[in-house]
């Protein structure tokens, strides 16, 4: 089975239609910014681009750039490097919970799109630049 039909057929197989049309809003904006194609990372996370890491510590990995994954409680996407460097469009972001480079949402109605299509650009960029050095 090709990747694509991976991520569609696990995007599908969400049986809340709500949640599954959230789903395809947001692969639609992540790959839109990215001009990245979606990529499965494990079993239900679809993340898009990818950057090679390397900590103090010497342990070191690929990653995706920015992905979401629908969670049962929630949306859970992910910019990797977090949400401090963004205070004024996470003020105008909407509804939405945070973790250390999570953003938790119930639905993509509970927040400005166009201000999530922000953050994900400027993440991208910006870890582009961090991890090109």
């Amino acid at each position: 089975m090709t990747r694509r039909r991976v991520f569609v057929q696990t995007l599908n197989s969400i049986s809340d239609e709500k949640r599954r049309q959230d789903c395809f809003t947001l692969l639609a904006i992540m790959q839109e910014v990215t001009k990245a194609p979606p990529r499965m990372w494990g079993d239900s996370i679809v993340g898009f681009g990818s950057y090679h890491f390397k900590y103090e510590s010497g342990r070191e990995g690929d990653w995706f750039q920015v992905g979401f994954s629908p969670r049962k409680q929630n949306l859970t996407l992910y910019i990797m490097l977090g949400f401090e460097r963004y205070p004024e469009l996470m003020k105008k972001l909407g509804k939405y919970k945070t973790g250390k480079s999570c953003l938790y949402i119930n639905k993509t109605e509970d927040i400005d799109l166009s201000i999530l299509r922000e953050l994900v650009k400027l993440s991208v960029v910006e870890l582009g630049k961090l991890t090109s050095k």
